[in-house]
C-alpha cells in the first residue's frame, strides 16, 4: 500500500513538472521579445541585448579603446590574431567584402565600423596591428590589450581562446572562436554570425537589424 501511494506521488510530482515546463514553454514562444524577432534574424539576435560591462584596451595609435568608441556606431567585433593561418584572414576578407556592400545603404555604412581584437598580445604589438589590419582595410579598427583584460572583455562575449602547446618558443596557435559579433551604439551585445560567413547574409541582416532600431 505505501509503494502505491509513493508511486502516486511521484507520478503526481512529474505531470506537475511537466505542467510547469509546458507553461514555460509557452510563455517563450509567446514572449512579446521573441514575437518582435523576424524568423529569419533568431539564429543570430539575441533576444535580449547585453550591455557590455566596462573595459579598456589599446588601439594601434597605443590609445586606450573603451565602451566610448562603440558610441554612435554599429560594431562589427572579430577575434583573432595576425598569425592566424586561415580563419581570421578569410573572416577580415568577408568584413571587407561586407564593407564594400555597404556603399549602396550610405548611412547604414556610416554607421557601420570594425573591431578587430588580437587575443595574442604577446606577438601583436599595436605596431604589429596596424600593419596587418591595413592590409584588409584602412578604416577597420584593431585592439589589443594585456591578457587579463582580454579575458574579461571576451568572456562579454562568450567568444573562447586559448594558446595551443608548441616545441619552438615563438611559434604557436591560438584557437579561438570565430564567430563575429555586432554591438550596438549603447555598447550592447545584440547579434553573433556563426561561420560559414555569407557576405550576402550577413549584410541582409544587419541591414535588417539596423533598419529595425531606426
Amino acid at each position: 500500500m505505501a509503494t502505491a501511494k509513493k508511486t502516486f506521488s511521484k507520478g503526481i510530482i512529474l505531470l506537475l513538472a511537466l505542467f510547469i515546463f509546458l507553461l514555460a514553454f509557452v510563455f517563450i514562444i509567446q514572449s512579446p521579445t521573441t514575437k518582435m524577432i523576424p524568423k529569419d534574424l533568431i539564429a543570430v539576435l539575441r533576444p535580449v541585448a547585453i550591455p557590455l560591462k566596462p573595459f579598456s584596451l589599446i588601439d594601434t595609435n597605443e590609445q586606450a579603446f573603451t565602451g566610448k568608441n562603440f558610441k554612435q556606431k554599429w560594431s562589427f567585433v572579430f577575434f583573432g590574431y595576425t598569425h592566424c593561418p586561415d580563419i581570421c584572414p578569410t573572416t577580415l576578407v568577408t568584413l571587407k567584402h561586407i564593407n564594400k556592400a555597404l556603399e549602396k545603404y550610405p548611412q547604414a555604412k556610416s554607421d557601420f565600423q570594425v573591431v578587430f581584437v588580437s587575443v595574442d598580445p604577446e606577438r601583436d604589438s599595436p605596431k604589429n596591428l596596424a600593419s596587418y589590419i591595413a592590409f584588409f582595410n584602412r578604416d577597420f579598427i584593431a585592439v589589443t590589450g594585456l591578457a587579463e583584460k582580454l579575458k574579461d572583455f571576451a568572456k562579454q562575449f562568450s567568444a573562447a581562446y586559448i594558446k595551443e602547446a608548441s616545441e619552438m618558443p615563438g611559434d604557436y596557435l591560438m584557437s579561438h572562436t570565430s564567430s563575429i559579433f555586432l554591438v550596438n551604439p549603447k555598447t550592447e551585445l545584440v547579434a553573433s554570425f556563426s561561420p560559414p560567413h555569407s557576405v550576402e547574409t550577413i549584410t541582409e541582416q544587419y541591414l535588417k537589424i539596423y533598419n529595425m532600431n531606426q
